[in-house]
Protein backbone atom coordinates (compact mmCIF):
# COMPACT_ATOMS: atom_id res chain seq x y z
CA UNK A 1 0.00 0.00 0.00
CA UNK A 2 2.94 2.04 -0.19
CA UNK A 3 2.98 5.43 1.22
CA UNK A 4 -0.20 4.57 3.38
CA UNK A 5 1.84 1.14 4.94
CA UNK A 6 4.84 2.96 5.20
CA UNK A 7 3.80 6.36 6.77
CA UNK A 8 -0.04 6.77 7.84
CA UNK A 9 -0.45 2.86 9.14
CA UNK A 10 2.14 3.45 11.35
CA UNK A 11 1.35 6.83 11.92
CA UNK A 12 -2.52 6.01 12.39
CA UNK A 13 -2.08 3.13 15.02
CA UNK A 14 0.45 4.94 16.92
CA UNK A 15 -2.27 8.21 17.50
CA UNK A 16 -4.60 5.77 18.10
CA UNK A 17 -2.81 3.78 21.08
CA UNK A 18 -1.65 7.09 22.71
CA UNK A 19 -4.74 8.13 22.75
CA UNK A 20 -5.91 4.82 24.78
CA UNK A 21 -3.18 5.31 27.45
CA UNK A 22 -4.11 8.85 27.63
CA UNK A 23 -7.56 7.80 29.02
CA UNK A 24 -6.21 5.03 31.38
CA UNK A 25 -5.06 4.92 35.25
CA UNK A 26 -3.83 2.56 37.28
CA UNK A 27 -7.98 2.46 38.40
CA UNK A 28 -8.81 1.20 35.31
CA UNK A 29 -6.82 -2.12 35.73
CA UNK A 30 -7.94 -2.47 39.59
CA UNK A 31 -11.05 -2.84 38.35
CA UNK A 32 -10.30 -6.08 37.27
CA UNK A 33 -10.16 -7.34 40.83
CA UNK A 34 -13.29 -5.38 41.68
CA UNK A 35 -15.35 -6.73 38.68
CA UNK A 36 -13.89 -10.20 38.20
CA UNK A 37 -16.81 -11.98 36.82
CA UNK A 38 -17.30 -9.18 34.14
CA UNK A 39 -13.90 -8.73 33.03
CA UNK A 40 -13.49 -12.63 32.94
CA UNK A 41 -16.59 -12.93 30.82
CA UNK A 42 -15.30 -9.89 28.58
CA UNK A 43 -11.79 -11.75 27.82
CA UNK A 44 -13.20 -14.92 27.33
CA UNK A 45 -15.54 -13.24 24.63
CA UNK A 46 -12.95 -11.16 22.52
CA UNK A 47 -9.49 -13.68 23.09
CA UNK A 48 -11.53 -17.46 23.07
CA UNK A 49 -14.70 -17.20 21.52
CA UNK A 50 -14.14 -14.61 18.59
CA UNK A 51 -11.73 -16.32 17.06
CA UNK A 52 -12.98 -19.20 17.83
CA UNK A 53 -16.47 -18.20 16.01
CA UNK A 54 -14.18 -16.40 13.03
CA UNK A 55 -12.98 -19.84 12.64
CA UNK A 56 -16.55 -21.69 12.01
CA UNK A 57 -17.63 -18.98 9.78
CA UNK A 58 -14.35 -19.38 7.97
CA UNK A 59 -14.79 -22.67 7.46
CA UNK A 60 -18.23 -22.69 6.41
CA UNK A 61 -18.00 -19.83 4.16
CA UNK A 62 -15.12 -21.51 2.74
CA UNK A 63 -13.71 -18.17 1.17
CA UNK A 64 -10.38 -17.30 -0.41
CA UNK A 65 -7.27 -18.60 1.80
CA UNK A 66 -6.09 -14.74 2.16
CA UNK A 67 -9.72 -13.33 3.22
CA UNK A 68 -9.82 -16.58 5.47
CA UNK A 69 -6.73 -15.66 7.22
CA UNK A 70 -7.57 -12.11 6.88
CA UNK A 71 -11.13 -13.25 8.99
CA UNK A 72 -8.98 -14.57 11.65
CA UNK A 73 -7.03 -11.75 12.21
CA UNK A 74 -9.55 -8.95 12.56
CA UNK A 75 -11.05 -11.67 15.23
CA UNK A 76 -7.31 -11.69 16.84
CA UNK A 77 -7.47 -7.77 17.26
CA UNK A 78 -8.10 -6.43 20.10
CA UNK A 79 -11.01 -3.83 20.84
CA UNK A 80 -11.42 -0.21 19.43
CA UNK A 81 -11.40 2.73 21.26
CA UNK A 82 -15.07 3.76 20.01
CA UNK A 83 -16.30 1.04 21.80
CA UNK A 84 -15.58 3.47 25.07
CA UNK A 85 -17.60 6.27 23.76
CA UNK A 86 -20.62 3.86 22.00
CA UNK A 87 -21.06 2.21 25.24
CA UNK A 88 -21.47 6.28 27.28
CA UNK A 89 -24.06 6.84 24.26
CA UNK A 90 -25.87 3.39 24.81
CA UNK A 91 -26.23 3.65 28.39
CA UNK A 92 -23.24 0.94 29.33
CA UNK A 93 -20.62 0.37 31.81
CA UNK A 94 -18.11 3.10 30.81
CA UNK A 95 -15.67 1.47 32.85
CA UNK A 96 -16.29 -1.99 32.06
CA UNK A 97 -15.30 -0.79 28.49
CA UNK A 98 -12.17 1.15 28.93
CA UNK A 99 -10.50 -1.84 30.96
CA UNK A 100 -11.44 -4.24 28.59
CA UNK A 101 -10.09 -2.30 25.79
CA UNK A 102 -7.32 -1.72 27.56
CA UNK A 103 -6.21 -5.16 28.76
CA UNK A 104 -7.17 -6.82 25.25
CA UNK A 105 -4.71 -4.73 23.64
CA UNK A 106 -2.46 -5.04 26.27
CA UNK A 107 -2.48 -9.00 25.83
CA UNK A 108 -2.72 -8.41 21.80
CA UNK A 109 1.16 -8.86 22.08
CA UNK A 110 0.05 -13.02 22.95
CA UNK A 111 -3.22 -13.62 21.64
CA UNK A 112 -2.70 -12.41 17.95
CA UNK A 113 0.50 -14.11 17.13
CA UNK A 114 -0.95 -16.89 18.28
CA UNK A 115 -4.42 -16.57 16.28
CA UNK A 116 -2.62 -15.50 13.30
CA UNK A 117 0.18 -18.02 13.25
CA UNK A 118 -2.42 -20.64 13.57
CA UNK A 119 -4.79 -19.48 10.57
CA UNK A 120 -1.86 -19.10 8.74
CA UNK A 121 -0.59 -22.96 9.56
CA UNK A 122 -4.70 -23.88 8.68
CA UNK A 123 -5.72 -21.60 5.58
CA UNK A 124 -2.60 -20.84 3.95
CA UNK A 125 -1.36 -24.41 3.26
CA UNK A 126 2.09 -26.01 3.29
CA UNK A 127 4.86 -23.24 4.00
CA UNK A 128 2.15 -20.55 4.95
CA UNK A 129 3.63 -20.52 8.13
CA UNK A 130 7.68 -20.22 6.79
CA UNK A 131 9.49 -17.52 8.24
CA UNK A 132 6.95 -16.14 10.36
CA UNK A 133 7.50 -16.70 14.25
CA UNK A 134 5.51 -16.50 17.14
CA UNK A 135 8.41 -14.67 18.88
CA UNK A 136 9.20 -11.71 16.07
CA UNK A 137 5.30 -11.33 15.49
CA UNK A 138 4.82 -10.63 19.44
CA UNK A 139 7.67 -8.48 19.66
CA UNK A 140 6.15 -6.20 16.66
CA UNK A 141 3.34 -6.07 18.95
CA UNK A 142 4.82 -4.77 21.99
CA UNK A 143 6.52 -2.00 20.08
CA UNK A 144 3.13 -0.85 18.14
CA UNK A 145 0.53 -1.66 21.06
CA UNK A 146 2.50 -1.69 24.52
CA UNK A 147 4.75 1.22 24.01
CA UNK A 148 2.26 3.98 22.75
CA UNK A 149 0.17 2.64 25.32
CA UNK A 150 2.66 2.74 28.07
CA UNK A 151 3.68 6.73 26.44
CA UNK A 152 0.17 7.61 26.20
CA UNK A 153 -0.19 6.49 30.53
CA UNK A 154 3.07 8.20 31.43
CA UNK A 155 1.80 11.43 30.00
CA UNK A 156 -1.64 11.12 32.13
CA UNK A 157 0.71 10.48 34.88
CA UNK A 158 3.15 12.91 34.64
CA UNK A 159 1.09 15.84 33.61
CA UNK A 160 -2.72 14.84 34.04
CA UNK A 161 -3.98 18.12 32.68
CA UNK A 162 -1.99 18.01 29.71
CA UNK A 163 -3.09 14.49 29.22
CA UNK A 164 -7.14 15.52 29.39
CA UNK A 165 -6.19 18.47 27.06
CA UNK A 166 -4.77 16.34 24.47
CA UNK A 167 -7.38 13.04 24.51
CA UNK A 168 -10.12 14.20 22.88
CA UNK A 169 -7.47 15.79 19.51
CA UNK A 170 -5.82 12.53 19.66
CA UNK A 171 -8.93 10.35 19.45
CA UNK A 172 -10.51 12.72 16.86
CA UNK A 173 -7.24 12.10 14.49
CA UNK A 174 -7.11 8.59 15.02
CA UNK A 175 -10.56 8.74 13.77
CA UNK A 176 -9.36 10.37 10.59
CA UNK A 177 -6.41 8.66 9.59
CA UNK A 178 -8.48 5.15 10.57
CA UNK A 179 -10.75 6.13 7.74
CA UNK A 180 -8.12 7.26 5.56
CA UNK A 181 -6.27 3.48 6.13
CA UNK A 182 -9.26 1.71 5.66
CA UNK A 183 -10.25 3.22 2.61
CA UNK A 184 -6.36 2.76 1.24
CA UNK A 185 -6.75 -0.65 2.18
CA UNK A 186 -10.12 -1.03 -0.34
CA UNK A 187 -9.10 1.28 -3.15
CA UNK A 188 -5.59 -0.76 -3.90
CA UNK A 189 -7.80 -4.08 -4.11
CA UNK A 190 -10.34 -1.77 -6.05
CA UNK A 191 -10.55 -3.96 -8.57
CA UNK A 192 -11.24 -7.50 -6.67
CA UNK A 193 -13.30 -5.23 -4.16
CA UNK A 194 -16.43 -6.57 -5.50
CA UNK A 195 -15.49 -10.38 -5.80
CA UNK A 196 -14.46 -9.66 -2.22
CA UNK A 197 -16.87 -8.33 -0.46
CA UNK A 198 -19.36 -11.00 -2.11
CA UNK A 199 -16.85 -13.57 -0.41
CA UNK A 200 -16.15 -12.32 2.77
CA UNK A 201 -18.76 -9.56 3.30
CA UNK A 202 -21.51 -11.46 4.50
CA UNK A 203 -19.10 -13.55 6.58
CA UNK A 204 -17.57 -10.28 8.48
CA UNK A 205 -20.98 -9.59 8.77
CA UNK A 206 -22.34 -12.23 10.01
CA UNK A 207 -18.74 -12.67 12.63
CA UNK A 208 -19.93 -9.20 13.82
CA UNK A 209 -23.63 -9.47 14.92
CA UNK A 210 -23.14 -13.09 16.00
CA UNK A 211 -20.65 -11.59 18.57
CA UNK A 212 -22.79 -8.92 19.86
CA UNK A 213 -25.94 -11.09 20.00
CA UNK A 214 -24.09 -13.84 22.28
CA UNK A 215 -21.98 -10.52 24.25
CA UNK A 216 -26.03 -9.36 24.95
CA UNK A 217 -27.97 -12.10 25.42
CA UNK A 218 -25.94 -15.10 25.95
CA UNK A 219 -24.16 -13.28 29.09
CA UNK A 220 -27.72 -13.28 30.56
CA UNK A 221 -27.65 -16.50 31.62
CA UNK A 222 -24.17 -15.99 32.98
CA UNK A 223 -25.78 -12.97 35.83
CA UNK A 224 -24.03 -9.98 33.88
CA UNK A 225 -26.23 -6.96 34.00
CA UNK A 226 -27.83 -4.95 31.31
CA UNK A 227 -25.21 -2.10 31.61
CA UNK A 228 -22.40 -4.55 31.39
CA UNK A 229 -23.79 -6.42 28.71
CA UNK A 230 -23.93 -3.56 26.53
CA UNK A 231 -20.30 -2.57 27.23
CA UNK A 232 -19.41 -6.12 26.17
CA UNK A 233 -21.72 -6.66 23.11
CA UNK A 234 -19.76 -3.30 21.83
CA UNK A 235 -16.20 -4.71 22.95
CA UNK A 236 -16.71 -7.90 21.03
CA UNK A 237 -18.60 -6.20 17.86
CA UNK A 238 -15.88 -2.69 17.61
CA UNK A 239 -12.21 -4.43 16.91
CA UNK A 240 -9.53 -2.54 16.42
CA UNK A 241 -9.40 -2.36 12.13
CA UNK A 242 -5.80 -0.62 11.97
CA UNK A 243 -3.98 -2.61 14.27
CA UNK A 244 -5.43 -5.84 12.29
CA UNK A 245 -4.61 -3.79 8.89
CA UNK A 246 -0.90 -2.99 10.33
CA UNK A 247 -0.24 -7.19 11.40
CA UNK A 248 -1.13 -7.79 7.33
CA UNK A 249 1.78 -5.07 6.37
CA UNK A 250 4.12 -6.44 9.55
CA UNK A 251 4.03 -9.86 7.86
CA UNK A 252 4.72 -8.45 4.27
CA UNK A 253 1.46 -10.29 3.74
CA UNK A 254 -0.59 -10.02 0.04
CA UNK A 255 -3.00 -6.64 0.48
CA UNK A 256 -5.99 -9.04 0.09
CA UNK A 257 -5.46 -10.44 3.70
CA UNK A 258 -6.45 -6.56 4.89
CA UNK A 259 -9.84 -6.65 2.76
CA UNK A 260 -11.53 -8.84 5.54
CA UNK A 261 -10.46 -6.08 8.25
CA UNK A 262 -11.50 -3.24 6.20
CA UNK A 263 -14.91 -4.63 5.51
CA UNK A 264 -15.49 -5.44 8.93
CA UNK A 265 -14.37 -2.02 9.84
CA UNK A 266 -16.95 -0.56 7.73
CA UNK A 267 -19.87 -2.66 8.47
CA UNK A 268 -19.42 -2.87 12.73
CA UNK A 269 -19.79 1.09 12.87
CA UNK A 270 -23.62 1.10 11.06
CA UNK A 271 -24.58 -2.29 13.94
CA UNK A 272 -22.84 -0.79 16.59
CA UNK A 273 -24.99 2.15 16.01
CA UNK A 274 -27.52 0.49 15.60
CA UNK A 275 -26.93 -1.38 18.40
CA UNK A 276 -27.00 2.01 20.40
CA UNK A 277 -30.42 2.66 19.16
CA UNK A 278 -31.44 -0.48 19.98
CA UNK A 279 -30.11 -0.01 23.58
CA UNK A 280 -31.35 3.53 24.15
CA UNK A 281 -34.84 2.38 22.63
CA UNK A 282 -35.16 -0.23 24.77
CA UNK A 283 -34.02 1.34 28.09
CA UNK A 284 -36.69 4.40 27.69
CA UNK A 285 -39.48 1.64 27.30
CA UNK A 286 -38.54 -0.55 30.15
CA UNK A 287 -37.00 -3.97 28.15
CA UNK A 288 -34.15 -5.55 29.84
Amino acid sequence: MGVTTEILLPLALFVIMVSLGLGLGLADFRRIAAQPRDILVGLASQILLLPAVAFVIATVWAPAPALAIGLMIIAAAPGGVTSNLLTRYAGGDVALSVTLTAVTSLAAMVTVPLVVVLALGHFGGAGATEGVSMAGIAVRMFAIVVVPVALGMALRGARPALAARLEPAATRLSGVLFLVVVAAAIWVERGNIATYFAAAGLAALALNVTMMAIAFWGTVLLGCGRRQRIALSLECGLQNGTLAIAVVAALGLDAAHAVPAAIYSLLMFATALGFVAFARGTRAAGIA
